[in-house]
């Protein structure tokens, strides 16, 4: 296993390439690292210079007087293969590569390069990070080997000397997205452990990096900026580890596109695109999602410090001195899904005798500034804070002068440790450095940005709810006994499996399906139709006709033999029209399902995570809006449930305007047999689309219209 501890936390580091011009990268590096107190040796390595920056210089890795723990490279790629070659014959462990024009490069030869990178690194069992990266920084160590004007200010400490904890662990492939995070962060006061800048990943990716964070126990949050998954299989073990050890994971993932997509024959596998199936990851391992840089950064900053004490649940006290201030943060809360209850009467009795005339202590407790000034905002969250009505706190204030919380520094610290509620300070203004520090010092966050406040405590207390909830969740059956029936309709024949085969396969599985008929001729599709009774459907059965609407080939509502006789020579007409070749079955005549909430419900197969589970409204839900919520296979009931809360249309299942609501259990149900299915035969189902499902009321079950199976290629 490649040595991550000597390229983070390397005892002595070489710079091949190094210069002293600080107006070029190679210089920079020198000068980055010249500015904070690194312990360890640093050799500059140059055929140039016989000194870089005070320190003797080398003419190559062979003529260090030790081996050391890293080298940085970062000389011309064409000479980086066998720089690094040298590096492993000489012992070396880890090597940060900052150097470009490899694969992100047009054409063979930087491929080439890169491929050489991997096959070294893997000779020698090397730790190394990169092409094309912008370097790291290790905080703890005082460390950075990166030309990131983040880090280049010898006066600014990569540490606030009163946080020791909590520490935020940044991953990007993107240099200049990696130490933005630092960026925006450390002026307001937060602790980073790490800041790592993966550039191409030619070998080390990003959650292999992420899992030694985690195992080193020095960091306890993590953000990313992810474009890719290099190895999809690490992303659960990882995302898993970090779960339970209760470390969030904040990412933003870029590249949205579906461009390229291939042509689905199921609408299930049309809905899919690239970041559906990172988007249903995300949703099973409970990795945070953030919309730009400031939202990342301000999550982290709320998990750092309340990691240990999330909120219990979503109920918000607003403390304020500006009614204005407060009730705008009263509605952002709202849109946040959070929500603002009134305070019980014991509380409001005890703010009451504090507060003038013309404040109320309703929620939002409007102090006014008098009462800020006199009572403090220690006190008034601590009051508030008693209540069984809130689980979390929201001091607004202006934070541009700092002087009113070094008076009650003392009062805000103590309750900063005592509180089991969470407390977030939001401020209207501004706020000058001072302000960060002492709040922060005292034991809080604090932001300036009210939406993001308020997201912040719903993904708090969100992740809280998840995590609680995947602890105590029954580990997923990875075995599961196949049906012989349903063994006996995939393992055999070409393609896609008709409605009549996919139908048998979801009974196999104890899926409740009306009494259907598959008949070969008109007069059995008039018995068949005499024995079901009631109007029925007739559909033209093909593996080679997917579509059987577009053909033609149905009929709906035939009662009477002259009517199903007529229907069966129509539609056996309509599809050899629409396909003179094609295979034909027979026609499956089948009951009019009753009336229900129409819903798409399927799999599709993602290339990097496997089968995943769609569930979607149907009509114009899916079709306009594509109202639809995937998951990775298998999925328990309690994921489903989830993934049914998520659809923007969720109300229309639970019933409205005097509706009664719709069987949720019954489609939960199906749900989870239809991604037993997938994960039984992952390697025999490339598609499933069950499309339309009808949903009746509550506990009437559901009808599963029509179904299609694809089968991978080659089976």
């Amino acid at each position: 296993m490649p040595d991550i501890g000597a390229l983070l936390s390397p005892a002595s580091v070489a710079v091949v390439g190094a210069s002293p011009n600080t107006h070029i990268l190679r210089g920079r590096i020198m000068n980055v690292l010249g500015c904070h107190p690194y312990k360890g040796n640093v050799y500059p390595v140059s055929r140039s210079h016989d000194e870089v920056m005070g320190l003797k210089a080398y003419r190559s890795v062979s003529d260090l007087p030790e081996v050391v723990d890293l080298a940085v490279l970062i000389i011309p790629s064409a000479f980086v293969p066998d720089t690094l070659e040298e590096c492993g014959a000489m012992g070396v462990k880890a090597a940060q590569i900052i150097t470009s024009g490899f694969a992100e490069e047009v054409g063979g030869e930087g491929q080439e390069q890169q491929r050489r990178i991997r096959e070294i690194a893997a000779k020698y069992d090397m730790a190394v990070c990169g092409p094309n990266s912008e370097g790291f920084a290790n905080m703890a160590l005082d460390f950075c080997p990166t030309f990131s004007p983040a880090v280049d200010d010898p006066k600014t400490p990569l540490l606030p000397a009163f946080r020791q904890d909590g520490r935020i662990g940044v991953v990007a492939q993107s240099g200049g997205m990696g130490f933005a995070f630092y960026d925006r962060g450390r002026p307001r006061q937060l602790p980073f452990s790490y800041v790592v800048t993966t550039g191409n990943e030619a070998c080390l990716e990003g959650f292999q990096l992420v899992e030694h964070m985690l195992e080193e126990d020095g960091t306890d949050v993590i953000t990313m900026f992810i474009e890719d998954i290099k190895t999809p299989e690490l992303f659960p073990v990882v995302a898993e580890k970090a779960l339970r050890a209760g470390k969030p994971i904040i990412v933003t993932k870029v590249g949205h596109s579906q461009a390229g997509q291939r042509a689905a024959a199921s609408h299930t596998a049309a809905l899919a695109g690239s970041y559906a199936a990172y988007n249903a990851m995300f949703a099973r391992y409970g990795v945070i999602e953030g919309r730009d840089i400031e939202e990342i950064v301000d999550i982290a900053a709320g998990f750092s410090y309340w990691r240990g004490r999330l909120p219990k649940g979503k109920r918000v006290g607003i403390i304020t001195g500006s009614g204005g201030a407060g009730g705008w943060m009263a509605d952002t809360a709202s849109a946040a899904g959070l929500s603002v209850p009134t305070l019980d009467d014991a509380t409001r009795a005890a703010i009451d005798a504090h507060l003038p005339s013309y404040g109320t202590s309703q929620n939002p407790v409007d102090g006014t500034a008098q009462a800020i000034r006199s009572v403090g905002y220690a006190n008034l969250s601590k009051m508030v804070a008693a209540s069984d009505e809130v689980d979390s706190i929201i001091a607004i204030s202006s934070a541009r002068n700092a002087s009113r919380y070094e008076a009650e520094f003392d009062a805000m610290a103590q309750v900063a440790q005592e509180t089991e509620k969470p407390i977030f300070f939001n401020s209207y203004t501004m706020p000058k450095p001072e302000g960060f520090e002492i709040i922060g010092r005292a034991g809080y966050p604090l932001f300036t940005n009210m939406r993001n406040c308020a997201h912040v405590i719903a993904c708090l207390a969100d992740y809280r709810a998840f995590r609680e909830r995947f602890l105590k969740a029954p580990e997923i059956s990875t075995t599961s006994d196949r049906p012989d029936a349903a063994a006996g309709l995939l393992q055999t024949g070409e393609g896609n499996l008709t409605e009549y085969q996919a139908k048998g396969v979801l009974k196999a599985y104890g899926v409740a399906i009306p009494d259907e008929a598959l008949a070969v001729e008109a007069e059995s599709a008039v018995q068949a139709a005499a024995a079901i009774g009631g109007p029925i459907a007739l559909k033209v059965q093909s593996p080679d006709i997917v579509h059987k609407t577009e053909a033609g080939a149905v009929m709906l509502g035939l009662e009477g033999a002259d009517a199903v006789r007529y229907g069966f020579e129509t539609v056996m007409a309509k599809a050899r029209a629409y396909r003179d070749t094609a295979r034909i079955d027979g026609v499956l005549v089948q009951p009019m399902a009753p009336a229900g909430r129409e819903i798409i419900l399927g799999i599709s197969r993602d290339e990097a995570f496997g089968p995943m589970l769609m569930v979607g409204l149907g009509g114009v839900y899916v079709e306009v809006m594509r109202d639809v919520v995937f998951a990775p296979v298998p999925v328990r009931a309690y994921e489903a449930e989830a993934m049914l809360e998520r659809l923007q249309g969720i109300a229309l299942l639970r019933g409205v305007r005097g509706e009664a609501p719709a069987d949720i259990g019954a489609l939960v149900d199906l749900m989870v047999i239809v991604s037993r299915i997938a994960d039984d035969w992952r390697d025999e189902i490339a598609e499933i689309d069950l499309n339309p499902v009808l949903v009746h009321s509550e506990g009437q079950g559901l009808s599963v219209v029509d179904a299609l199976i694809v089968k991978s290629e080659g089976d």
